[in-house]
């Protein structure tokens, strides 16, 4: 016998014994050598290319895979090194010997993972194992890791930057239809789950070894009762429930719904995650008013890198309908933000990028998503961060004339929401946000300042809208001569509604300036207006002066086209 195949049968013993011993048939992992067993039959199997060998080797191995899956919950020893062996095995060996690793997969994401995640060396070994499959996972299990991403990210929050070169390559693959939009949330709230994740290892011990899923268990009775209680007599769960109970910040209750939410699994479509909850004010507050841990530092600094990715493939993948659907999720979670300063900065300039790009892509999206947008301008004095975004809108309404000249009824519904916009602060006594006169000086100046800055945006997007639909100029010039008659403060938004009433007079120029950009789709550019994308390779003439730089008279410029022009 050559030395090959004494090597081979030693090999293969050493599978047959492991299932005979008594102290590892239980717990296959307890033996250190069967993980290199595994790994040598395997690279053995693809240089002999033997369909005989590769049939010996299968029966074998897949005892010990059954063994281990059975043994995971009572296992003291890490499963995860040696199940991704199999797996590999069998995805690389499967059509040969007609196995569905389907199965097995899932069961290694929800009986190993689950309780392995926070180990390094598997999390590690994992994700090399997801990058190395990725295209045979894509075609043959699409579904898989979109269903598990709630787990994958477990294991990226709690690894930190360690393991994000090798996340960030797999993470595409954990975007699909039925994915995409539950994994929007998720990626905004990593900094929440390293907190849950901190939480639920301070009350229970070490994540590694322990299934998180097995605290749902134990509470459902108990969920059930309090559903059924609020059925029959009208009282919610959170009843009963008194606020002294989360003023402890280390006694948050980890077998609270949203909790559970939060920890999941798997993915179960959107969830609603209540920021009013006591859970989920006990876990801000425990992260706020406490130093950062160096995990939560670190999923800080990576979560804006992952949206990244995330709005990236949703540009160049993501079909249009589904795209639609999550801007209005965009907006309602703008404001709902972990409150670190940096971290929420990074984010919403993300989501407002991401945003504006896809208006500019799909200009029909606004006359689609006119009643979100409509609700989050009626919000743009709740709080500053809303103000910002009423802006931003503002300004897309204005520049995208609506959705399109074939959206008259849409553009005239959002034209009102501006004009109630604009009424609501010419009526208004003070200037400013719904809070107290007693604010100290600086805060008026900024609210005054926030309020000009909206408004100038609330302005400029009526006389657009209304160039774009010419069946609005009337209403326009009304809504911009109350500005111009108004005794408003600020005098850069008195100065824009002058600016804009002259430039009416004057239909032509004013759908040069204020018209569309580009055409839109199945129109030609009209003629006279300006494609001000081309505006540094061709020189403008006839703009009237009032409108560059606010100068009033003769022209402040004194040059020549000799000045201008380079000499050859």
């Amino acid at each position: 016998m050559s030395e090959k195949d004494l090597g081979w049968d030693f090999h293969l013993r050493k599978l047959s014994v492991s299932g005979r011993d008594s102290n590892t048939a239980n717990d296959p992992a307890s033996d250190p050598s069967l993980l290199p067993s595994v790994k040598k039959l395997h690279a053995l199997c693809k240089t002999e290319n033997s369909e005989d060998l590769v049939a010996r080797v299968y029966t074998s191995v897949n005892k010990i895979f059954q063994r281990s899956a059975a043994s995971l919950s009572q296992s003291r020893t890490s499963n995860g090194l040696l199940l991704l062996a199999i797996l590999q095995f069998y995805l690389d060996f499967g059509e040969i010997v007609l196995h569905d690793a389907d199965p097995s997969l899932r069961t290694f994401f929800r009986s190993c993972l689950s309780r392995e995640f926070a180990d390094p060396v598997v999390a590690e070994a994992t994700l090399e194992f997801l990058i190395n499959n990725k295209k045979k996972l894509l075609t043959s299990f699409p579904n898989l890791l979109p269903q598990f991403f709630p787990l994958l990210l477990k294991l990226i929050a709690w690894n930190g930057e360690r393991l994000e070169k090798l996340f960030l390559k797999a993470f595409p693959a954990l975007m699909s239809p039925g994915s995409f939009l539950p994994l929007f949330p998720s990626l905004v709230d990593l900094p929440i789950l390293v907190v849950a994740l901190e939480k639920v290892e301070k009350s229970s011990g070490p994540l590694i070894g322990s299934s998180i899923a097995s605290i749902q268990k134990n509470t459902a009775p108990k969920m059930l009762l309090a559903l059924m209680d609020e059925a029959y007599t009208g009282s919610t769960i959170e009843d009963g429930v008194g606020d002294s109970e989360y003023e402890d910040n280390s006694a948050i209750d980890v077998a609270d719904p949203l909790f559970l939410e939060l920890l999941k699994d798997e993915n179960d479509g959107i969830a609603e995650r209540p920021w009013s909850s006591p859970v989920m004010t006990a876990i801000l507050q425990a992260s706020v008013n406490s130093p950062y841990s160096d995990k939560l530092k670190a999923v800080l600094s990576l979560t804006p890198r992952l949206l990244d990715v995330y709005f990236s493939v949703a540009l160049q993948t993501v079909n249009n309908s589904l795209i639609c659907a999550l801007i209005p999720l965009l907006m309602s979670r703008y404001a709902t933000i972990f409150p670190d300063k940096i971290f929420s900065y990074e984010v919403r300039k993300r989501l407002l990028e991401f945003m504006l790009s896809t208006f500019q892509g799909s200009p029909n999206f606004i006359a689609l998503l006119k009643k979100p947008i409509m609700d989050r301008l009626g919000e743009a004095y709740d709080s500053p961060v809303k103000t910002e975004l009423a802006l931003q809108l503002c300004w897309a309404i204005g520049e995208h004339g609506g959705g399109g000249g074939s959206h008259k009824d849409e553009a005239r519904e959002l034209f009102e929401s501006l004009e109630l916009l604009l009424y609501e602060n010419l009526s208004s006594s003070r200037v400013g946000m719904t809070q107290e006169v007693s604010l100290g000086h600086d805060k008026d100046t900024y609210r005054r300042s926030s309020q000009s800055r909206l408004l100038c945006f609330v302005v400029t997007a009526i006389a657009k809208l209304a160039t774009h639909h010419r069946e609005l100029i009337p209403r326009a010039r009304v809504s911009l001569g109350k500005v111009a008659r108004s005794r408003i403060s600020d005098a850069r938004v008195w100065r824009r509604a002058c600016d804009f009433l002259g430039l009416m007079k004057d239909p032509a120029i004013c759908s040069s300036i204020l018209g569309p950009s580009r055409p839109t789709q199945g129109t030609a550019q009209k003629v006279g207006s300006i494609n001000w994308s081309e505006g540094s390779t061709k020189m403008i003439a006839h703009i009237p002066f009032y409108i560059l730089g606010e100068q009033e008279g003769p022209p402040f410029h004194d040059f020549s086209f000799s000045d201008i022009i380079p000499k050859r």
